[in-house]
Order: structure tokens, then sequence, then C-alpha cells
């Protein structure tokens, strides 16, 4: 298994027929898109036509009058009267090259990324993107068509130049953040693909700088061996700054304290989304991807209905 996604298979997501739980022939990303569509509208709305009721569309557009006279729910469809920026900032750094299941982060990672590329692309967004914590900060200025979402996924499918990785890597998702608030146009969508187990604290900051101006969604890429070491008996771990560290993975004190660690960081995450206005959807190595953005769409869609 490769820490690297294949190019071919992030340009195969956009044909990739999955049922998502539902018995359905459609594409992946048709139904993908629509969750796209009704969760992250655009700016401005001009009305187009009406039409009947499908799958997926948001009851909030049904029109009465049409409805009442045909004896069918018909919609009112809208275009967008202008073309919106979504910037794709995924984590490249070592500690996704990470997986004990399923697959490692850095697919995952990029398998969201493309999956939400092609939605962007097929609602005519001018998509763009950057790489941090491989190679300095790589910038994929959103262009329209497919050439941004070409770059970025070119990008996520290259191997990392040797000796890239490092403990200096840390810090580097909030220097793309503040990138992204500089570079950004107002009003972009922004998602952020990436590794979140560590103390967020020093995010704060420049993701409530993004939040001022743009839409912004992070996506916490999780292994299930990052909440709940396996007993593997004493197993010797290497630090990022070289140390070696020894631990008894079978003493129940310290897996009890493992799993309280993360849990506690994860709710410190989940705490300060909340306070920013951010939305928070993980994905895990060992679950299907389509699934998890889909099932996460639901349900913001649904909060944001029931607002």
């Amino acid at each position: 298994m490769s820490l690297q996604p294949h190019l071919d298979d992030l340009l195969e997501l956009r044909h990739k027929a999955r049922t998502l739980g539902l018995a359905s022939h459609h594409l992946v990303n048709s139904k993908f898109s629509g969750l796209y569509a009704s969760v992250f509208p655009g700016f401005g709305l001009d009305f187009e036509e009406v039409r009947e009721y499908r799958e997926g569309d948001d009851i909030r557009n049904m029109d009465w009058n049409v409805t009442a006279r045909t004896n069918l729910p018909h919609m009112k469809v809208f275009k967008e009267e202008r073309e919106r920026e979504v910037m794709i900032c995924v984590d490249a750094a070592a500690h996704m090259n990470f997986g004990t299941r399923g697959t490692f982060k850095s697919v995952q990672a990029a398998r969201a990324a493309a999956l939400l590329g092609w939605a962007a692309n097929n609602h005519h967004d001018r998509v763009g993107g950057l790489l941090f914590g491989r190679e300095g900060i790589e910038y994929f200025r959103p262009e329209r068509g497919r050439r941004g979402l070409w770059r970025l996924l070119h990008g996520l499918s290259r191997a990392p130049q040797a000796g890239a990785a490092g403990a200096r890597e840390q810090g580097r998702i909030a220097d793309a953040l503040v990138k992204l608030a500089k570079g950004a146009g107002t009003g972009s969508l922004v998602f952020v693909v990436g590794e979140f187990n560590r103390d967020c604290a020093d995010l704060e900051r420049p993701l409530g700088h993004l939040r001022q101006r743009h839409n912004v969604m992070l996506l916490p890429v999780d292994d299930p061996a990052d909440s709940e070491i396996p007993a593997m008996g004493r197993v010797a771990f290497r630090t990022l700054s070289g140390e070696l560290l020894e631990v008894d993975t079978d003493d129940p004190e310290g897996r009890a304290a493992y799993a309280g660690a993360w849990e506690g960081r994860r709710r410190e995450l989940l705490n300060m989304t909340n306070r920013l206005g951010i939305s928070l959807q993980p994905l895990r190595t060992n679950e299907d991807v389509h699934r998890a953005l889909a099932e996460g769409l639901q349900r913001r869609r649904s909060v944001r209905a029931e607002v």
C-alpha cells in the first residue's frame, strides 16, 4: 500500500459509482455535488427555472404554487450570479504518512480533497488550494475549469523530496492559515484537511482571522490508533526530535491516559471551532471517505434547515 495517492485514482473519483448506503445508480459525485451545493450555496442567486423535485434538493426552495397545481413536488432552481473561490488546504507533513487500518492519512486526505474539488468544479467554482508541511507551502491559484484542481491533485500525488520531513514542520499549519487569509478572495469557501491530533491553541487566532472573511470547514484525518493504542507489549517509539521512547502498551493505566489525552485534545478542538463558527467533520482512515463526507454534509444541511 502506497503512502502517496496515485493521480489516476484521484481523477477516477469524479466518475466512481458509490451507493453511499442508499439504493441508487447515480454517480457518487452527482449525489455528493448536490449535497455540496445545498450546504455551501454561492453568494448571489438568480432565479432560473422550475423543475420537479429530485432526491437531495433543499425543500426550502419548493415552489408551492406549481406543486399544488400539478400535484407533484416542484423546486425553484437558482443559478449563482458569480463564481466563488474554493480553497482546499491539505496537510502533507510526515505525520500524515501514518495508518494502522484502512489506508494512510495522506491517502485519505487526498481522496477527501479530490472529492471536494470535483464537487466544486461541477458547480463552476474556481478551485485552488495549498499543501503545507512538506516542502514549504505550495500554493495553487484558484482557476476556472479544471486547471487549478488538476494542479492540486498532481501536487497531492507527487512524492516528497528525500529529507523534506522533520520536526520543523509542526507549526506550518498556522503559517498556511495566515497565507490563506491574506491570499483568498473575500467570501471563499475554505476546507482544511489534515492532522489535528495536537494542542491547537495556537490555531485559534489564525483560524479566527480566516473565519472573519471566509466560510471554513476543518476535516481532521484520524486513525484508530490515535485514540486507542493497541496492546503490543513494550514498544520503542522515536519522537520527532529523534529521542527514543519505550512504552509499555499493555499497561491499562497508560492506555487509559493515552485515550483520555486524545479525547481532551479533540474536545478542545471542538470547543474552539464552535466558538469560531467553523464546521468540523472528522474522517477516519478505516472508513469510506465518500460516505463520511456525504453524511457530514447531510448533518450540516439538517442543522441549517432547523436554524
